[in-house]
């Protein structure tokens, strides 16, 4: 007779997924306002994933969701390979994350507080308290009391406290609140170290620019949906072409631009003409307007081509999702 479990058949499952976070039209409402919209989420294992979005966007509500914090209205979801909410024990052994700012016992030191979430979990976890420490940078701090602790200090002793459970998963919700440019470094490389391991780090913020310096892909949430997700290069790949001119007349410059068939958005600003082209503009583009400013008398100083940012890129697609609604 087989001695397989439900249990070997879900871990067997678990480890054949190549997803460490799938979901399939996720939803939960607060009464009239769906804050989780029908969201359908793939995260690749052992990467670093922005779930990126303003304030209000719905981002802390699906991490609540995954973890069960709350309960999903409609739709499916797995962490690891595990259903979620049927294997969630099993599931969450293997995930650490942060919702909101971490709390702690202030009377307590960071150490002593990392030992009593220690107590909780397996026997292995209580020796990983000293390394957690040191890894997020607060071992000389550790028996400090937390209410003398910074917020950023507290950001990564939160950090700390995932990392107890050895997780394949760290779920984290705008974990560079709080920190100052250096802090903002050290816990970028902390997650490219966390990644380079073979782990997932799933990161949940508003800020854009210190994202695409962290992650591979992205997903971009507004108003509970996702708009785009995938490889960061991949996205930007579809966004428009910049440019950057320097000339002596700008006004004359845009006047003579507009009246060609180029087809350009063109603002003039302090440092001169922005130009922005279709993504699929070719190259040559380029060479006719600086021939349509030279041959008009105008002297072209400086003529650059922006690379485009995430931030540039999910303006350029927000903007154009409200136009079309």
């Amino acid at each position: 007779m087989s001695t397989t479990t439900l249990r070997d058949i879900s871990d067997k499952q678990a480890a054949e997924s190549h997803w460490a976070v799938e979901t399939h039209g996720l939803t939960k409402r607060f009464g009239e306002n769906v804050a989780v919209n029908a969201v359908e989420l793939l995260v690749p294992r052992g990467c670093a994933f922005g779930y990126l979005g303003p304030n209000g966007a719905g981002k802390t509500t699906l991490i609540r969701v995954l973890l069960g914090l709350t309960r999903a209205d409609a739709g499916t979801m797995s962490l690891l390979g595990y259903p979620v909410p049927k294997h969630r024990d099993a599931a969450l052994a293997r995930v650490g994350a942060i919702v909101d700012e971490p709390r702690f016992h202030g009377h307590l030191t960071g150490r002593e507080n990392l030992e009593i979430l220690a107590a909780a979990r397996e026997s292995a976890a209580r020796q990983r308290v000293g390394s957690s420490l040191e890894r997020v940078g607060l071992l000389h701090r550790a028996d400090d009391r937390v209410s003398k602790y910074s917020m950023g200090m507290r950001q990564r002793l939160g950090v700390a406290a995932c990392l107890i459970g050895d997780p394949q998963l760290l779920i984290l919700d705008e974990p560079m609140n709080g920190l100052d440019p250096a802090g903002m470094q050290e816990m970028r490389a902390m997650i490219l170290s966390l990644v380079a391991e073979g782990r997932t780090v799933v990161l949940s913020s508003h800020l854009l620019d210190e994202v695409e310096r962290t992650c591979d892909a992205v997903a971009i949430v507004d108003q509970g949906q996702i708009i785009r997700q995938g490889p960061i290069s991949e996205l930007l790949g579809g966004a428009a072409l910049e440019l950057q001119v320097e000339c002596s007349e700008p006004d004359r410059a845009r006047s003579l631009l507009e009246g060609t068939t180029i087809g350009a958005r063109i603002e003039v600003g302090e440092l001169g003409l922005g130009i922005s082209l279709p993504a699929e503009t070719q190259r040559d583009v380029i060479a006719e307007i600086n021939r349509i400013l030279v041959e008009g008398g105008i002297s072209v100083f400086r003529l650059q081509q922006i690379q485009a940012s995430l931030e540039a890129w999910f303006l350029q697609v927000t903007s154009r999702l409200g136009a079309s609604e």
